[in-house]
């Protein structure tokens, strides 16, 4: 059902139960979705460490999961949570603090 991409992976994005603000997007292979399903906890697939792993295991900021949907296309995956904590690895609550920039270095 799930249309994984040539790696093995989907895009997840991530909303906040209460607020509704979107928090991060991430990837998840079958395994990752597998552990999310079972534990009621986000789990991603790291596209740098090239592993599973668990949101909040080291920092405390655990996603609960509250419901898991899928988009019309099946190919993204959309994670509503409860937030324990800051989403993002900067410190902020979402990882979508910043405003466009047309001149952004990244780009």
């Amino acid at each position: 059902m799930i249309k994984f991409d040539e790696r093995g992976l989907v895009p997840v994005v991530v909303q906040d139960v209460e607020t509704k603000e979107v928090l991060m997007l991430a990837y998840a292979n079958k395994d990752a979705l597998k552990k999310t399903i079972e534990t009621g906890y986000a789990h991603y697939w790291s596209r740098s460490r090239k592993k599973l792993w668990k949101k909040g295991e080291t920092s405390g900021n655990l996603q609960e999961i509250v419901e898991v949907k899928i988009d019309c296309d099946c190919d993204a995956v959309l994670y509503i949570v409860k937030q324990r904590g800051n989403a993002c690895h900067t410190g902020n609550y979402s990882c979508f603090f910043r405003e466009f920039d047309w001149n952004c270095e990244k780009m």
